[in-house]
């Protein structure tokens, strides 16, 4: 399955910050159906929309 990364955002926020999580939920109150994954190798959140391709 493809997926689209919409924004990256560093691991590292502020304690009681979740920008990604904010991220996505404005997306998904746009109707983008946006979640937040964990890039390891990065050490970074993606907000990622499943099944979308960008051409």
């Amino acid at each position: 399955m493809n997926s689209t990364v919409l924004e990256r955002f560093p691991a590292g926020s502020p304690r009681g910050s979740w920008p990604a999580e904010e991220y996505a939920a404005a997306r998904r109150a746009e109707g983008e159906p946006a979640t937040v994954v964990m890039d390891l190798n990065s050490d970074a959140f993606l907000v990622v929309v499943e099944g979308r391709t960008d051409d």
